[in-house]
């Protein structure tokens, strides 16, 4: 019998879970805090131990077998916290070769030099790791999901007209985040959770790792620089010149290494989703930008860092657009998870050709995908699709435009591109 919650809204990731528990001895569940590894976790576990309390962490620091003591599947929780739980989970797998055993949760990574002293086997083969974000639209039941991205690469599209989202509701998803405990929270309250989120971070969290102490005001200063470069392609010396024009304190980070330290934390707590650049023959490879494409794991941090709000959005339209676009390939990047295929982003360097969102499948097939706030978009996003149809060698299987507020899923009869409000995809 599992320990599921009666409040538990099912997720993507649980078809990955329940499948990899068949197939190896355990597997660990990796992402952000407050994404819903535990609940997500418990809806599959038959015992729990968690190693935020004191007494099992000292069991486990003597001899972890002391704390296998749970009906199978055992949660862990935050194993890192003891991570010679790892070594010992792999040696239990490996002494009768049951499948399901355990799961392991985990909101920060480990640093180098806790792998090199307490983990001896990757656990290639015995244990699994699976990766969660935070919810996505179509989890969240904010997705109607008569659209799915199978559907598009399929060629099955059911065309039909549909109620209009409106743009407050837009901005108020994107300041509510993904995080399941924001879903019940009052509309007027829902920034409060991803700017304690922030808080916490910069004052807790980035010291999690101990391997050295970490200043939280150079911290805050990364983060606004990512925050106002969300979406964007800026690399690191971009990074340091933006913060050197924006901030006044005279210990700036200046310091490539620093900024490289700082991204590495931010990294190890699942904060960062980079969207990598797409591989492709476009004319000349050599023209095609490398550059990822920089994400929070989830738009609302990047808003709550900048102080934003529904109304703010609301009151300028570039940013609500960039942080639109945040949106849609967070959940583009959850539905291609859950479909084992990859999100990229292209750009050609020499023409300033770009497409949002490649979506690239396990066979190689792909679709590319450019996203627009408002219908206004629309008719650009065709053209910058259609150049890159012509240029382009393989061609993509399907091309879409994803906005916020149209009302209809259709396809354009003279470029067979679909057009569809993200609030009616689903993976």
């Amino acid at each position: 019998m599992t320990l599921r919650k009666k409040e538990y809204k099912n997720r993507l990731v649980d078809k990955k879970i329940a499948r990899y528990l068949n197939i190896f001895g355990a597997i660990s569940i990796k992402g952000p805090k407050w994404c819903g590894k535990t609940w997500t976790s418990l809806n599959h576990a038959n015992s729990v131990t968690y190693m935020t309390e004191k007494n099992l962490r000292d069991l486990a620091n003597v001899n972890p077998k002391y704390i296998f003591t749970g009906e199978s599947p055992q949660l862990i929780d935050e194993w890192q916290l003891s991570p010679s739980i790892w070594d010992a989970v792999r040696h239990e797998c490996d002494e009768d070769h049951n499948k399901g055993k355990f799961i392991l949760t985990g909101s920060t990574t480990l640093t180098k030099e806790e792998k090199e002293e307490h983990i001896f086997h990757s656990g290639t083969g015995r244990i699994a790791n699976i990766q969660m974000f935070p919810m996505s639209l179509y989890e969240s039941e904010d997705s109607t999901g008569d659209v799915s991205i199978l559907d598009m690469l399929e060629g099955n599209v059911k065309l039909k007209g549909l109620p209009k989202t409106e743009l407050f509701k837009i901005a108020r998803l994107i300041i509510r985040g993904g995080w399941p405990q924001n879903l019940t929270v009052d509309e007027k309250d829902v920034g409060i959770i991803p700017k304690s989120y922030i808080d916490s971070l910069i004052n807790i969290d980035i010291n999690e790792r101990r391997d050295k102490k970490r200043d939280s005001n150079k911290m805050k200063m990364l983060l606004r620089s990512l925050a106002r470069n969300e979406t964007s392609l800026a690399n690191v010396s971009t990074i340091i010149k933006d913060i050197e024009e924006y901030e006044t304190s005279e210990d700036l980070i200046a310091s490539r290494t620093t900024v490289y330290d700082y991204l590495s934390v931010l990294e190890s707590l699942f904060l960062i989703n980079n969207q990598p650049a797409f591989d492709i023959n476009y004319r000349s490879s050599k023209r095609v930008g490398k550059s990822v494409k920089r994400h929070f794991v989830d738009p609302s941090l990047a808003c709550a860092i900048l102080n934003l709000n529904e109304e703010k959005l609301m009151n300028d339209f570039e940013t609500f657009g960039l942080m639109f676009e945040a949106l849609v390939e967070r959940d583009l990047k959850i539905y291609m998870d859950y479909l084992e295929g990859n999100l990229f982003h292209f750009r050609d360097n020499n023409s300033g050709d770009e497409v949002d969102a490649i979506l690239e499948f396990r066979d190689g097939a792909y679709g590319a995908v450019e996203i627009k706030l408002t219908e206004n978009g629309i008719s650009d996003a065709k053209q910058s699709l259609s150049k890159f149809y012509t240029n382009v060698e393989k061609k993509p299987v399907f091309m879409c435009i994803i906005t916020g507020t149209h009302r209809a899923i259709e396809k354009d009869e003279k470029t067979g591109i679909y057009i569809l409000p993200i609030t009616a995809l689903k993976p």
